[in-house]
């Protein structure tokens, strides 16, 4: 996909339903390199949540993640379809990433690791705790959930992460990135 390939399918998403969006760009390489900085080639399974226009899945491909090994989740039709084109070999599920459950998407099972491009800011505390609920059910015991915000706190209030079980670290901070961005990492407490 081209640098104006990209920024028109972006803008046309953000026009249409700019809450789902919750960004004025795409995500830039230095963000898409520090929010996948975690995620090594052997992670197993990597589910990607709010995958947009690929900017973190082509960072992942980048750095050795077999493709094969993807499980991206797009809700914009499409965003998905293009991420369909863009990366056959991975599996690409059009559904809301509240709606995830391991009994409806087999394709779950196995998950190592999870990378988060959602507008978690733009959520409710309700739609946090099925989110998280699903990803961690699927995920593997030592696994971790990367997600960004452009503000300084967690996007995932304390009472959704305490009834997760779930704790939250500042893992980088990205100056440059439009807008300037926060990469924490959420794993489930000891």
């Amino acid at each position: 996909m081209t640098w104006l390939q990209e920024r028109k399918q972006f803008v046309k998403a953000l026009l249409s339903n700019p809450a789902a969006i919750g960004a004025v760009a795409p995500s830039g390489p230095a963000l898409a390199a520090a929010i996948t900085a975690s995620i090594p080639p052997n992670a197993g399974k990597v589910l990607e949540l709010g995958c947009g226009t690929g900017v973190f899945t082509r960072e992942m491909l980048r750095k050795g993640v077999d493709p094969a090994r993807l499980v991206l989740v797009e809700q914009d039709e499409a965003m998905s379809s293009s991420l369909r084109t863009q990366f056959p070999q991975a599996a690409v599920l059009q559904v809301s990433a509240q709606e995830l459950s391991r009994d409806s998407h087999p394709e779950l099972d196995g998950i190592g690791a999870a990378i988060c491009g959602l507008p978690l800011r733009n959520m409710s505390g309700a739609h946090h705790h099925r989110l998280l609920t699903a990803v961690f059910d699927a995920m593997a015991e030592g696994g971790s959930m990367e997600l960004f915000t452009y503000g300084v706190r967690c996007p995932i209030a304390p009472g959704v992460l305490d009834a997760c079980g779930l704790s939250a670290r500042r893992v980088g901070f990205v100056p440059f990135n439009l807008p300037p961005a926060s990469v924490f990492s959420l794993a489930r407490r000891p």
